[in-house]
């Protein structure tokens, strides 16, 4: 394995990604045939991303980057799982990646979902679909409190993705020993941010570790 880069190296490097897709000039790096042959028998990511399957959250297009860049991990309002968990060390203390970072965005359905299932009226959901808002669910009840609303419409859905991202930095911390001792070890950073769907812009909300 080569030598690691520093997080905050590989942060900047993203966000200047992510300013080349704003700005509409993005490069399109190593998406062509000799990266393919390059990477065909190992890879080496710098960064890991974890975040909402969304379809509109695609992570290699919105950094700017190219096939062995980013370890992608996604699930539905990118809640922790324990293939989640497994996933992210595996990115870390198997490929080498020094950056993890946590992606939610505005205008997200599994936020949406955990919003009105609050509502005294609120139709019940498929089981699997209810695990995720259960995860969701205690974001959405601190807003709610925060705020001093009852009707679920008055909740603010861009504070509740907020809250519920820095939860979810939070869960991946607490959950693996094996990443809170990269973070404190200085080799690992873990940067949530949030993702404004019409600008394209990724917006830093918590950063943990050095960057």
């Amino acid at each position: 394995m080569t030598e690691r880069p520093r997080p905050e190296t590989v942060w900047r490097e993203m966000l200047r990604g992510n300013e080349r897709f704003v700005s509409g000039t993005p490069r399109h790096p190593r998406q062509d045939v000799e990266r393919r042959g390059e990477i065909a028998t190992a890879q080496a990511p710098r960064a890991a991303l974890f975040g909402c399957s969304d379809s509109r959250l695609a992570a290699e297009i919105i950094f700017d980057k190219g096939l062995g860049d980013l370890f992608v991990v996604r699930n539905a309002g990118q809640v922790i799982s324990e293939s989640v968990i497994g996933s992210l060390e595996y990115a870390v203390a198997v490929l080498g990646a020094s950056l993890i970072v946590v992606l939610g965005h505005d205008e997200c359905g599994a936020v949406r979902a955990a919003i009105d299932a609050e509502a005294s009226d609120a139709v019940a959901l498929p089981v699997h679909i209810q695990g995720i808002v259960d995860q969701i669910a205690p974001a959405v009840q601190r807003v709610r409190v925060s705020a001093g609303v009852t009707d679920t419409a008055d909740i603010d859905p861009q504070e509740v993705g907020r809250q519920h991202l820095r939860d979810t930095v939070g869960a991946l911390l607490a959950a693996s020993e094996l990443i809170s001792a990269e973070v404190a070890a200085g080799t690992l950073g873990i940067v949530g941010a949030n993702y404004r769907l019409l600008e394209g812009r990724v917006v830093p909300d918590v950063a943990i570790g050095q960057l």
